[in-house]
């Protein structure tokens, strides 16, 4: 009788709720069109052939009446599928330089007149929307040659910046979202996050909708503000949508506020934003895919490790330099990636695997803490001839390949690379360790195995899920941006040393009628006797 396992479990229940949350997207995207006799169906205001007057203004207030309005565009005969990219250099008023706000005003009218002026504003058919040029964030850390002291300022600078004192930048680009496809909308369909955005007349007419949103723009691409730059640029692209993508945009973006209750900061979800504006429909819904079953094959390979480690009481032909570089190597990533202000999405799981693996030293090394007292048991004759392959191919490996390539890399970084900080060189280049030469000691295990012509010491459910995810980390090294060059280097570092594990197994196959190779049965074998 078929027994299905925890993990079979747990995949069948992750899969159906991917499923359901795919197909609720889809919903969210298409919103049903209704009836125009029907009750509670919202009709257009517009027609595909009306055309309309367009102005562009900016003002110091994000309400249209209490600050002086600044015309940039105006346009006449506009039609709402018109697509248009404008460009602008604009003057900074000062209240903008001592950390003010800017904003950018749009109004869509039939009213026919010369300028925008209150009339326009309050008519009845003209319909309105609003959005921030300026963002108050952090200024980000600067970089500077640490043995170069002829620029003692920059040096000033920097240490000012690590503060971390927010203060205005500029936003070059802004795109403005109006919905050109008039539909019918029922009004059930109108989502908390939708609904302030409709403006509804008394015939149950909505006029066309103007949206700004506030995160289109990346951290990268915004301009500090500052007194030495008076003239900025700004372009402003107007895009028609339908009022299923608006409607799944807030959807998605009200996530946001949730990521900063959270602890999230802007610069953690610069690459959300990325994923979610810069890629289309059709790949954003395989990215929400396959970005799930990254998390589930996580969640196997953590729950198999922990297993195997739990019930394993030797390292006999297992890698003892292989052990110590994964701890030290993923400790060394995570102030890495800390130090590089990655995104917390990359942050926590580096944080994650550091201590896990830190606790499989403790398994594998049999390290008892005894108050104050730290124990290491004794090492069987088996463990003994393992350390002696291992020893032996490491210390070729370090004196020759890993320490001259290492240093060499180091000074070169010292001499010809900027850094926010002494502590940002150690570390970088570290992790350039790591990152560039961390797969020379993945070596170890393979000669390993092939001294003792056996692979039956590894935990192969573990390799496998992270295998899987090794084929994920591929793709996600080019979708988040944020993301350190090495660190997308390194993602195919994996790749290599998979497939020739692959072929170890094929040449030495596994006997599970006898007890492992490595001298002891798996805990499930144990199971299966008894």
């Amino acid at each position: 009788m078929f027994v299905p396992s925890f993990s079979f479990i747990i995949s069948g229940i992750f899969t159906a709720w991917i499923s359901h949350s795919i197909y609720t997207l889809y919903k969210i995207c298409n919103i049903p069109s209704c009836s125009d006799t029907s009750d509670g169906c919202l009709k257009p205001s517009w027609k595909p052939s009306d055309r309309f007057q367009l102005f562009l203004c900016t003002s110091l207030s994000d309400h249209p009446l209490t600050q002086k309005l600044n015309t940039i565009h105006k346009a006449n005969g506009h039609s709402l599928e018109d697509i248009l990219s404008l460009d602008f250099n604009l003057t900074v008023p000062t209240k903008v330089m001592n950390n003010g706000s800017m904003f950018l005003h749009v109004f869509i009218t039939k009213s026919k007149s010369s300028e925008i002026n209150r009339d326009i504003i309050l008519s009845k058919t003209t319909t309105y929307g609003v959005g921030s040029i300026t963002q108050y964030i952090p200024k980000k850390v600067r970089s500077f040659k640490l043995l170069d002291s002829s620029e003692p300022s920059r040096e000033d600078d920097s240490k000012k910046a690590k503060v971390g004192r927010p203060i205005t930048h500029w936003k070059p680009k802004m795109v403005i979202n109006i919905v050109s496809n008039g539909q019918n909308i029922p009004v059930e369909s109108l989502t908390r996050e939708l609904a302030p955005k409709i403006r509804i007349t008394k015939n149950l007419e909505y006029m066309p909708v103007i949206y700004i949103s506030p995160h289109r723009n990346r951290i990268r691409d915004l301009i500090p503000v500052d007194r030495d730059k008076t003239i900025l640029p700004l372009k402003i692209d107007l895009e028609p949508t339908s009022i299923g993508k608006l409607r799944f945009f807030l959807f998605i973006e009200a996530s946001f506020g949730t990521m900063r209750e959270l602890g999230f900061t802007e610069y953690d979800t610069d690459d959300v934003k990325g994923i979610l504006f810069d890629t289309n429909l059709f790949l954003l819904m395989v990215t929400v895919f396959v970005s799930s079953f990254h998390l589930l094959f996580d969640f196997l390979a953590l729950k198999n490790d922990v297993q195997f480690w739990r019930s394993r009481s030797s390292i006999e032909g297992l890698s003892k330099s292989t052990l110590i570089w994964r701890g030290v190597s993923q400790i060394i990533i995570a102030l890495y990636l800390h130090d590089q202000q990655t995104s917390l999405i990359v942050v926590i799981p580096a944080d994650i695997g550091a201590l896990i693996e830190l606790w499989k030293l403790k398994r594998a090394f049999k390290i008892q803490f005894n108050g104050l007292r730290i124990s290491m048991d004794s090492r069987s004759k088996a463990e003994t001839v393992t350390n002696e392959y291992d020893d032996k191919f490491m210390r070729y490996l370090s004196l020759f390949v890993l320490y001259p390539l290492v240093t060499i890399g180091a000074i070169y970084s010292l001499l010809y690379t900027e850094h926010k900080s002494w502590y940002s060189w150690v570390i970088q280049n570290a992790a350039n360790g790591v990152y560039v030469f961390g797969f020379l000691f993945m070596l170890p295990q393979l000669f390993i195995n092939y001294k003792l012509k056996s692979v039956a010491h590894l935990p192969w459910k573990v390799l496998i899920y992270k295998a899987f995810n090794t084929f994920i980390d591929d793709l996600f090294a080019f979708i988040l941006t944020s993301i350190p060059t090495a660190h997308r280097v390194a993602a195919f570092r994996d790749d290599i040393v998979f497939i020739i594990y692959l072929y170890q197994r094929w040449l030495y196959p596994v006997d599970k009628s006898r007890a492992g190779e490595a001298g002891e049965f798996t805990e499930e074998e144990k199971k299966k006797d008894d």
